[in-house]
């Protein structure tokens, strides 16, 4: 059988972690007495720790100290961190246990692709850790999407060529990343937001094993 490679972003396509980061950035924001919306947040999906507080202080024109900076963003990955010190199983989107599983019996190789410097302490608490081949997180890379960095190196790991690999994502960043590494990009989400994938669902409900199939065999 032919071996593919399928590669998993974290955020928003295996759980949905979206929401805890958002309360923490609210949190933050509001401490700044900067208004913050669940429309700013989607502008912050994909973007890292940095540039998202770079964002939020330009919305608000606010400027503060370097020294403030380095403690907002701890303080919060901190406020992050305990949300998601409280996650189980009962926080992985429908039907991606079914998908893992059918790969996992096909023999495919799987790697997450994550921004999330977080994403091995997820994995755990979700305990999906044992289904990845390869995980490459926000400790792995340099360049952020939609540099394609996190998806090369997955593929690197999983060894299988670029082409035959196949990204599930559900950021814009992360879809022209796949699409510049040259992978098959699926957008898990709106044909609205994600118009530049290969194939969008709205998320794995609306994927069959058929479908899984074919990819794997063409």
């Amino acid at each position: 059988m032919t071996k593919k490679g399928f590669i998993f972003d974290l955020d928003g396509v295996i759980v949905d972690t979206a929401k805890y980061h958002f309360l923490a950035w609210k949190k933050l924001a509001n401490s700044l007495d900067i208004d913050f919306t669940e429309e700013e947040n989607e502008q912050l999906k994909g973007v890292s720790r940095v540039k998202s507080l770079e964002k939020i202080l330009s919305w608000g024109n606010k400027t503060i100290s370097e020294d403030q900076f380095k403690a907002l963003m701890a303080e919060k990955n901190e406020d992050y961190l305990n949300h998601i010190s409280k996650m189980d199983e009962d926080e992985i989107l429908p039907d991606v246990p079914r998908v893992l599983q059918l790969l996992k019996m096909k023999e495919q190789a799987i790697s997450l692709g994550s921004a999330s410097k977080n994403a091995r302490a997820i994995l755990d608490r979700v305990n999906l850790k044992a289904s990845f081949h390869a995980i490459v997180d926000g400790n792995d890379v340099t360049k952020a999407k939609p540099d394609p960095e996190v998806f090369l190196i997955a593929a690197k790991q999983l060894e299988v060529k670029p082409e035959d690999c196949i990204v599930f994502e559900d950021s814009v960043a992360g879809v022209e990343a796949a699409n510049v590494a040259n992978m098959i990009s699926i957008g898990i989400g709106s044909t609205d937001v994600l118009g530049h994938a290969k194939y969008v669902f709205k998320d794995f409900t609306e994927i069959s094993d058929e479908f899984i199939t074919s990819l794997i065999e063409n």
